[in-house]
């Protein structure tokens, strides 16, 4: 009887709760990755998992990933010599200052241009694309685009 409550205790009191469906997904995955590996002689990905399974992949991802413990973003994840790097360290958003510091600076230049000109700079300069996918956009040529840009930036550095 106690053991049985110190289990509903720690079921009902993790810091997040994952439905029993989920957990038993989770465990039968794993029962099929260790069965995979012996048969394989390799690690399985999780297509031959969800696949030995006959589930959808993501539900396995979903499972395995649910039943994983939650890591502090204090947790230090390498130390030498007393300068630790912690998982905060390690993740990120994407968008590094110097990102939003070079478009700030490009809008700045952007002031006196035309709407055409704008247009074909941020295309080309922050969307990343090509002449011919912005010549596809606007609806002049390739050349013109090529053109329109070269003169643009000539106008932007006179500046």
């Amino acid at each position: 009887m106690i053991s049985g409550e110190l289990k509903r205790y720690l079921r009902d009191n993790t810091p997040i709760r994952i439905s029993r469906s989920l957990r038993d997904l989770a465990y039968r995955a794993m029962q099929a990755k260790e069965e995979l590996t012996a048969r394989l002689s390799r690690e399985p990905d999780i297509t031959e998992i969800a696949k030995e399974l006959g589930v959808p992949k993501a539900d396995v991802v979903t499972a395995l990933e649910s039943i994983s413990d939650p890591v502090s973003l204090y947790e230090p994840v390498y130390s030498d010599a007393g300068d630790t790097l912690y998982v905060l360290d390690q993740i990120g958003d994407g968008n590094d200052s110097e990102g939003w510091i070079d478009e700030l600076s490009f809008r700045e230049a952007l002031v006196s241009l035309n709407e055409r000109e704008k247009k074909i700079l941020y295309l080309r300069f922050l969307r990343g694309h090509t002449q011919m996918e912005v010549a596809r956009e606007i609806g002049i040529s390739q050349a013109q685009v090529s053109r329109l840009e070269k003169n643009t930036l000539d106008k932007i550095k006179g500046k």
